[in-house]
């Protein structure tokens, strides 16, 4: 990664967000508090808890778009095997637990869970329950953790780092590459006073999520990947 390229970006990012008005990237960060303010893994409704964690004012893009549907279908799941559904988000969550065995696992889990879902429902035309991308188990793991992770959006996140001009880019799967890649660009971003400040002033004014978060790190890569 070209550190002077990287720098200049960020200025770029910095100056983008003193003129932005519109705040587009506001939904991911209301959808983050009201995430934090519900969630609970030992709550008595296993199902009416993860609805309820995963809403937002905004837009339901981050879980409900086109062809893609995660949270509609693991709800279908949850009420099939709750008790199974509640061991496997504690379990992705343990973060004694080396992180990609932990998704791995929840994928597994997510896959015979499915399973058993088409065995009760013969007639159903659920095939996918759209957990096996890395998209959705992000956005699990960011919420839940803002200071440890962001979300994975693949096509910006490649296109940043062509312009920090890396020539060995990682494949969608390769999460450990992701992790220390997005670890390098939280790392500079942290380290601008400027950038933050700015940054919270703007979550400050819409009463929404304000601690540091690395996902601020996915509002510098879509912003890197649109030119």
């Amino acid at each position: 990664m070209e550190v002077k390229k990287l720098q200049a970006r960020i200025q770029d990012f910095k100056n983008f967000l003193r003129k932005d008005k519109e705040f587009k990237e506001l939904y991911k960060w209301e959808a983050l508090n009201h995430f934090q303010a519900r969630w609970d893994i030992d709550a008595p409704d296993f199902g009416k808890m993860y609805e309820q964690s995963l809403r937002s004012t905004i837009t339901q893009r981050l879980w409900k778009r086109e062809s893609w549907r995660p949270k509609e279908v693991m709800l279908q799941l949850i009420r099939l095997e709750p008790d199974f559904a509640r061991r496997m988000f504690k379990n992705l969550f343990d973060e004694s637990q080396n992180i990609e065995t932990r998704i791995s696992m929840f994928k597994f889990g997510c896959e015979e869970m499915l399973q058993e879902f088409k065995r009760q429902h013969p007639t159903t035309i659920e095939n996918n329950h759209y957990h096996d991308d890395n998209e959705i188990i992000l956005l699990y793991l960011t919420f839940h953790y803002p200071q440890e992770y962001t979300f994975f959006e693949y096509p910006p996140f490649i296109t940043t780092l062509q312009q920090m001009g890396i020539q060995d880019l990682p494949d969608p799967y390769n999460l450990d590459r992701f992790f220390k890649l997005t670890k390098i660009l939280y790392t500079f971003l942290k380290k601008d006073e400027e950038l933050l400040s700015i940054h919270h002033e703007r979550l400050a004014k819409n009463r929404i999520y304000q601690e540091n978060s690395k996902l601020i790190v996915h509002d510098f890569y879509v912003f890197c990947g649109k030119g």
